[in-house]
């Protein structure tokens, strides 16, 4: 019995990533100026360019500003969130250059559908993770529920003209059935005499 050979699994630096967030757990919160002061403001940080704002000088009691010196670790810097180091790929022939292990990577944007299919399956042979591939996957998946959907619709609207068809039977059936009913003839109204007390005034006048 021959030993079977075991693919290798990607094992990123998952050190640097523990350290990366040790060293952001020590950051402070970057605040925007007197954000807590207006509330027109959102404390998303925003850098101070006036020539008076204390944060922009460092003056003492007013919170930290963003500067270099915040600077993640060296070895995780550029690192994906999942531990690998990303690289941008525009055909099946890049793949040849990635290290599985340590690098994962990421489609561009202008890559057209058959160019896309042929890189994921030479990334699957090659045992490569694809960043963005996650995207193209829910894409099929919202197709898929839209061709449902429309067969739904279709049935619907098949459903709603059979109702209709049958509810104008139905209202023909009915006006048969008014018609065949005699109508109840109005008499005719009597013209009331029109009141000319305005002439007769004027008349008494001119005499």
């Amino acid at each position: 019995m021959t030993a079977e050979k075991t693919e290798k699994k990607p094992s990123p630096s998952r050190d640097a990533l523990k350290l990366r967030a040790r060293a952001r757990n020590k950051k402070p919160a970057f605040v925007r100026a007197e954000s807590w002061k207006y509330d027109r403001f959102s404390l998303s940080w925003r850098r101070p360019r006036g020539l008076d704002n204390k944060i922009r000088r460092k003056i003492k009691g007013w919170p930290p500003g963003a500067s270099v010196g915040y600077k993640g670790p060296k070895i995780a810097r550029g690192l994906h969130p999942s531990g690998f180091r990303e690289v941008i790929v525009y055909n099946a022939a890049d793949l040849s250059t990635v290290d599985p292990n340590t690098q994962a990577v990421r489609i561009a944007h202008r890559v057209g559908r058959r160019n896309r299919a042929s890189i994921i399956a030479e990334a699957k042979k090659l045992n490569i993770k694809i960043l963005n591939f996650k995207v193209s996957a829910e894409a099929k998946k919202g197709e898929a529920e839209e061709e449902e959907a429309e067969g739904e619709t279709a049935e619907e609207t098949e459903e709603a003209a059979t109702k209709e068809v049958e509810s104008g039977e139905a209202s023909k059936g009915e006006e048969q059935v008014e018609e065949e009913t005699p109508k109840k003839e109005k008499k005719p109204k009597k013209s009331k005499p029109k009141k000319r007390r305005k002439k007769v005034k004027k008349e008494e006048k001119e005499q």
